[in-house]
């Protein structure tokens, strides 16, 4: 017996023992709702999907091209559509995740307006849009089994069994599009106590995976813009235990928490560590910070002073109150971050770039697997990188380095459409191309996402249509460069009503009314023109 026939079975017991005034109810009909619904809660979800993002890990210890990949989304409509599109394309949702972007929330989701990426939007923000994008995941689910559905009441009425039973089991065995999304819990938006109240929410409302990173809240800016500050590790660690709490709290045990250090680009922090003994973590903290010696003589009114091995130590303080770290120390903090991060309840880690080099992610990523032999990354293929400009230079230098002729280019200029069709254009394109899987070989890269794509698509696509629509085009710019192609390509949206819900619609109200229902998909509802 199919899980699909044992529903209906157990509902038909269940409308049974209810009497007469349950009679009205169909027992398929309700069961086809349950199906419709698998996930009942965000806590179901968060369990569901962190189960499946630990197995990737194991399975991305095993062999490393088992690495996992998301993309940034910002509304629920988006997220859905990305994921029905894998589906599509490749038939399953292994190792594809969504991505959650502090970055995006701040930008498109604020009441404010758009905001830079500096906690300044609405904390809650964050875990209202993980819920909507799991709703709107959930619907694709209900959308796409309804219409399983439909089409086992069209083979009843043909009295073909054979089709009914096939229907039957992609019901049985129908794939969710439920998968784990990584969301981006800024600095904690606070103390680890306001910290632990947001991944609460977040985890309520299905996360299975929370980001954090080591910058102040209050300072906090994007990873890949300047005046970053760091916080000691006693801080962030503490931020770490409070979402480790806050998942053990709600019964996910096994919820993933990525801690990302923004320490190679940030050269302030706020704080002085505290320090008991030396070598202690406090101690290797202020290590990095940029000091001179002085004596007593020398020191000013306010003055902040540390005793190391006997010196007086007067650490660079700037007019902000912010004291500078060494200038070339990033990696050795980053690698000391990430070590103590690991060592103190994080399962992943995020180090912060200013480019895409695998030898810069890969040193520091052997410096750490010294250490924590399992060690894995998060990266970020950030749109705040020029890919295409990065890449050929990184060619360049290596063509110099082997001897290989380079007349034919100047450095300066690499990003010249000039030089698309050359030689050394197409090698950096290849290097582009592989460099996920390249990296999750040789740097340790477990997940790869890219934090902002549908904001810069949306950008795009918007522009091309604005200049076709308001121009020569017309109409012309829509149909054949936006409906046309939905068409071409099978894009379920096409059918926009459809994808809004409004079969969904039909078969409830056929469940609730019956022969009375008014529904909308007759011969004249214009969506019969697409097939």
């Amino acid at each position: 017996m199919s899980v699909y026939t044992n529903e209906i079975e157990l509902l038909e017991a269940i409308r049974s023992q209810n009497g007469e005034s349950w009679s009205a109810i169909n027992p398929e009909h309700a069961a086809r709702m349950r199906t419709q619904n698998k996930f009942k809660t965000g806590l179901d979800i968060a369990k569901y999907t962190a189960a499946i993002m630990r197995q990737d890990m194991a399975n991305y210890d095993a062999d490393s091209s088992q690495y996992t990949q998301s993309l940034g989304c910002w509304h629920g409509f988006i997220g859905q559509q990305k994921m029905i599109s894998i589906k599509k394309h490749f038939n399953s949702t292994d190792r594809r995740y969504l991505y959650l972007s502090g970055w995006m929330v701040a930008a498109l989701r604020s009441e404010f307006g758009p905001l830079p990426d500096q906690s300044m939007h609405e904390k809650t923000s964050v875990s209202s849009l993980i819920e909507e994008l799991y709703t709107f995941l959930r619907q694709a689910d209900a959308r796409e089994m309804g219409g399983i559905f439909r089409e086992i009441d069209k083979a009843r009425e043909a009295g073909d069994q054979v089709l009914e039973q096939k229907l039957q089991n992609e019901i049985d065995n129908h794939q969710t599009h439920i998968v784990p999304i990584i969301a981006d819990i800024d600095a904690g938006f606070g103390n680890a106590e306001a910290t632990y109240l947001l991944a609460k929410k977040m985890i309520e409302a299905g996360a299975c995976c929370i980001q954090i990173e080591n910058q102040v809240s209050d300072e906090k800016q994007c990873g890949h813009q300047d005046g970053k500050v760091t916080v000691p590790h006693e801080d962030f660690l503490a931020k770490i235990r409070a979402v480790r709490y806050a998942f053990l709290e709600l019964g996910v045990d096994d919820g993933v928490i990525v801690a990302r250090t923004d320490s190679l680009g940030a050269g302030l922090t706020k704080q002085i560590a505290v320090t008991n003994t030396p070598g202690d973590l406090g101690d290797q903290y202020n290590s990095f910070l940029d000091c001179e010696e002085v004596s007593v003589a020398d020191m000013k009114n306010g003055d902040v002073v540390l005793n190391r091995d006997g010196k007086l130590l007067r650490p660079k303080r700037l007019a902000s109150n912010l004291f500078q770290f060494k200038p070339g120390t990033g990696e050795d903090r980053c690698v000391l971050d990430s070590i103590t991060s690991l060592q103190n309840g994080a399962d992943l880690l995020w180090i912060e770039t200013e480019k895409p080099h695998i030898g810069q992610i890969g040193g520091m990523i052997n410096r750490i697997r010294e250490v924590v032999p399992n060690a894995k990354l998060v990266y970020n293929n950030s749109p705040s990188f020029n890919w295409t400009l990065n890449f050929r230079e990184q060619v360049f230098d290596a063509w110099v380095e082997e001897g290989k002729d380079v007349t034919g280019y100047e450095r300066a200029d690499l990003m010249s459409a000039i030089y698309d069709a050359t030689e050394l254009a197409k090698e950096a394109d290849e290097k582009i191309r592989t460099f996920q899987a390249d990296a999750a070989k040789e740097a340790g890269i477990f997940h790869h996402l890219i934090t902002l794509p549908t904001y810069h698509t949306a950008a795009l696509s918007t522009d091309n249509l604005a200049k076709e629509y308001f121009g020569d085009q017309g109409m012309l710019g829509y149909v054949e460069n936006v409906q046309r192609k939905e068409i071409r390509q099978g894009i379920a949206c096409v059918k926009h009503q459809n994808m809004a819900g409004s079969d969904m619609g039909d078969d409830h109200k056929e469940y609730f009314a019956g022969d009375a229902a008014l529904k909308a998909a007759g011969d004249d509802n214009t969506m019969n023109q697409f097939g």
